[in-house]
């Protein structure tokens, strides 16, 4: 399954260190929805907050569709968070939500009762191709608005059900948090490049044949790949930013969209950056407002 890239606007907020972009509207519909099944079924939800959960499925206009299977886009990653709260005024985005497997996603949450709200709903914009798009497509389409949430425990694993009022729902299964890596000492790998500030910016996935890596290292050094050439510099992290030295880089000729790629990456590499890192998301942002997203693997 092959990425494809879209340009679109880029709102000015970051989840789980991804550019978060164009914010999308939501509904303020009413549900009434219940877990099926058997095991312990309870409205309590105020305890949602406290794990990861895990995509199971989506259910529209009576067909389910499961969370596809495979080594695809990031289905490694799929995960939903719940952090109440709103984001920063004029800021699309919260930081609630995550990624069913391709792009990320936040959005402002309020839990009321057995309700979770959902508003100023922002996704990145990376055209995602086959099961992994259709699933997210039906998955967004349903994660906003007021849902009604039931919890479910069988076994000892708790189920999240999500049910818009027209009874379209979201099957959700509790996950293990897992412990965010560690900042230096960690591979980044860098799939998008970021131009411009606030509205007027856009996120573009790397060409397909850009290798690009960086490692952060406990010498106050950065080592990785632009694309193609290998480099390495002097870098000091501290109070949420890292000051790069010159790179010393290989010479290597590479194909043309790769070479771009790496003057882009040179550019945005140099000087004092600042960065952000959620969880498996590393953003880095140069003060010109060009920026990239890394992931660790």
């Amino acid at each position: 399954m092959k990425r494809t890239t879209k340009n679109m606007t880029y709102a000015a907020a970051a989840l789980a260190g991804t550019a978060v972009l164009a914010a999308c509207g939501t509904d303020s519909g009413s549900a009434n929805g219940a877990v099926g099944g058997e095991g312990n079924t309870t409205k309590n939800i105020s305890t949602i907050a406290d794990t990861s959960w895990l995509p199971q499925s989506v259910t529209v206009d009576g067909k389910k569709y499961d969370l596809p299977k495979g080594d695809a886009f990031e289905l490694e990653d799929a995960h939903i968070t719940f952090k109440p709260g709103a984001a920063e005024p004029e800021v699309g985005g919260g930081e609630s939500g995550g990624t069913v497997g391709c792009n990320h996603f936040g959005a402002d949450v309020d839990i009321e009762g057995d309700t979770v709200k959902v508003s100023d709903l922002a996704m990145t914009l990376i055209g995602c191709e086959g099961a992994v798009g259709e699933f997210e497509e039906k998955f967004v389409g349903v994660f906003e608005g007021n849902l009604k949430a039931a919890v479910q425990e069988r076994d000892g694993t708790k189920t999240l059900t999500l049910t818009r009022g027209n009874g379209d729902r979201i099957t959700l299964r509790e996950g293990t948090a897992e412990t965010a890596p560690a900042l230096k000492g960690t591979r980044w790998t860098i799939d998008t490049l970021l131009s411009g500030k606030s509205d007027d910016s856009t996120a573009v996935s790397l060409p397909e044949k850009a290798k690009a890596h960086l490692t952060l290292t406990k010498n106050n050094t950065v080592t990785g790949s632009l694309g193609c050439n290998t480099f390495n510099a002097k870098a000091t992290v501290k109070d949420g930013t890292i000051e790069i030295g010159p790179l010393a880089t290989t010479r290597m000729v590479c194909s043309g969209p790769v070479m771009k790629t790496e003057r882009e990456l040179t550019e945005i590499l140099s000087g004092k950056v600042s960065y952000q890192q959620k969880h498996k998301s590393l953003t880095i942002t140069a003060t010109s407002g060009e920026g990239l997203v890394a992931r660790a693997k």
